[in-house]
């Protein structure tokens, strides 16, 4: 299949970079057939051992030839960056600890976050965390949450997500339906809920009707089993969750974005390149894969079923261009950043935005 036939579904993309700081063959070849939406940076793109100017001229020019190789003019540099663990950059860049220990500096610490970002050519945070913190044996949100009542989450959460994009950084509010029950890694295995659709109403889903209520452009499915809603696909393929339930209950007309379908929770479905045209027919308008726990070479299968889809009939042409122009509008009002050098007394006064994070270690979550 040709690059340019590649390219006309790229918009459904956003894709990592292998763990490299310059840009890889393989990726800059991905780049320039699909010319996806978006990519998103983890640790292993910036170099942690070089003085700030060094390493950010390096990430300078590695955001430049992911721009020049994709050839669109507006793209979205993407990242995860909550706090705490969840936290890519390197020094002077500062590392905030979990949202939950935020409390009123939420919007401070948003607004620190969202100039920093933005410092780095990025516009795009897989943050906030949606999810409410209801279940102490869960092994991968806790103190991701912003806390263990709805009412919390959503004042801090909103607080968070309206500062960080006045600094020009887009929020994606995460995990719809919930991720707070569980008590397994979506990242290892797959997370079955077994709420009834009335307790998923009290509390799960009210941060994100409140999200939605207040503009958020972006929100991203979970790799998550609910079976009182669809007993038979989890929410990321589920068109009774994405469409159903996300889209036409909760009135939800921005862009639904996939977590990475590397992850173990969804992996092996996603081995079938057919699973690209379920994700599509099930409502979601990008498909997010990283090179952490797979080949991000997957992308190519993936984007020719979509087309050979269109083409059949098998996927709603009318569909997957309401679908694009999801994208394209959010595209369109999503700032693109340059790379800039922050003096150091802008980042002295971040440092003093909220409670910093001492733990050294950056996990990939």
């Amino acid at each position: 299949m040709s690059s340019t036939d590649l390219a006309s579904v790229g918009d459904h993309f956003i894709v990592g970079l292998r763990p490299t700081t310059s840009l890889d063959p393989a990726d800059r070849a991905l780049l320039r057939d699909l010319k996806p939406a978006g990519v998103i940076l983890y640790k292993s793109n910036f170099c942690h051992d070089l003085p700030y100017e060094a390493w950010l001229a390096n990430h300078a020019k590695l955001v430049s030839d992911v721009r020049e190789v994709t050839g669109r003019e507006r793209l979205f540099i993407a990242i995860d960056h909550e706090g705490g663990r969840v936290c890519r950059t390197p020094a002077p860049i500062t590392r905030y600890t979990y949202a939950r220990a935020w409390g009123e500096d939420a919007g401070a610490v948003g607004a620190a976050m969202g100039a920093e970002l933005a410092s780095l050519g990025i516009n795009l945070s897989f943050a906030p965390v949606l999810d409410v913190d209801s279940n102490p044996k869960n092994p991968v949100i806790g103190a991701r949450s912003f806390d263990t009542t709805v009412e919390g989450v959503i004042a801090k959460a909103l607080t968070f997500a309206k500062a960080m994009e006045g600094q020009g950084v887009r929020a994606c509010g995460k995990h719809f339906p919930g991720h707070g029950d569980t008590q397994v890694d979506s990242h290892l295995e797959l997370p079955v809920i077994d709420a009834t659709v009335d307790e998923l109403r009290r509390r799960e889903l009210q941060p994100f009707a409140a999200a939605i209520d207040a503009g958020i452009g972006m929100i991203m499915t979970s790799h998550i089993l609910f079976r009182a809603i669809d007993p038979d696909w989890p929410a990321t393929l589920s068109r009774k969750i994405t469409h159903g339930l996300l889209r036409e209950e909760m009135g939800f007309d921005g862009v639904i974005v996939s977590d990475d379908v590397s992850m173990r929770a969804v992996s092996r479905l996603f081995d079938n390149p057919d699973m690209a045209v379920n994700f599509m027919a099930a409502g979601n308008d990008m498909l997010m894969i990283c090179a952490h726990w797979g080949d991000t070479e997957r992308a190519r299968p993936l984007a020719e079923r979509v087309i050979d889809a269109r083409r059949s009939g098998a996927l709603s042409s009318a569909d997957l261009d309401r679908s694009k122009a999801r994208v394209d509008r959010m595209l369109a009002t999503t700032s693109q950043n340059s790379v800039a050098r922050l003096s150091e007394d802008v980042l002295r006064a971040h440092a003093k935005a909220g409670a910093l994070f001492s733990d050294a270690t950056v996990e990939v979550i």
